[in-house]
């Protein structure tokens, strides 16, 4: 609502800053029902003080490529055909290990809202580290750059997040 940094009153900026802070909300607010990829700041701890930041993407990257492999809790395997559905179906009366997506060699990502180059490398590095030959292929719905992604912050028609999940 500001043209120009001449028309920049007090209140037009706390106004922005308020809407800035209720879109993060909004988009917190769209996880709170996961039990794993809830929340992308580590308060840090008694031993380790400084609070850190572990972006979503590296987070769900790193559960793909879990060599451990426990059931991933916010990441669900849906049926794709008749042999699976089968499976499905079976698996109620027996012991039936769900797919896990580190399974497959071909690992399939899109990002919606965008993505931006460093994600993309990070995804890279750490698919080569914990699960080589392995193929990613990253899509995504924009390529994000610094300015596009402030930008998106201050857009007043950007689609807002759906908090009834």
């Amino acid at each position: 609502g500001c043209d120009s940094s001449l028309n920049l009153t007090s209140q037009k900026a706390t106004d922005a800053v308020n809407s800035i802070f209720r879109s993060l909300r909004d988009i917190a607010r769209v996880r709170m029902h996961m039990k794993q990829f809830n929340s992308i700041h580590n308060p840090g701890s008694n031993t380790h003080q400084a609070a850190s930041y572990n972006p979503l993407l590296k987070q769900v990257v790193e559960e793909i490529c879990n060599p451990d492999r426990p059931d991933a809790v916010d990441i669900e395997h849906m049926s794709s055909g008749l042999t699976d559905l089968l499976k499905t179906g079976f698996s109620m009366f027996m012991k039936v290990n769900r797919p896990h997506p580190g399974d497959h060699p071909l690992l399939i990502i899109f990002m919606v809202g965008g993505v931006s180059i460093s994600e993309v490398k990070m995804v890279k590095d750490l698919v080569a580290t914990r699960k080589p030959g392995t193929q990613v292929i990253v899509l995504s719905s924009a390529l994000l750059t610094p300015h596009s992604a402030v930008e998106l912050l201050f857009a007043t028609d950007r689609p807002q997040p759906d908090t009834d999940i």
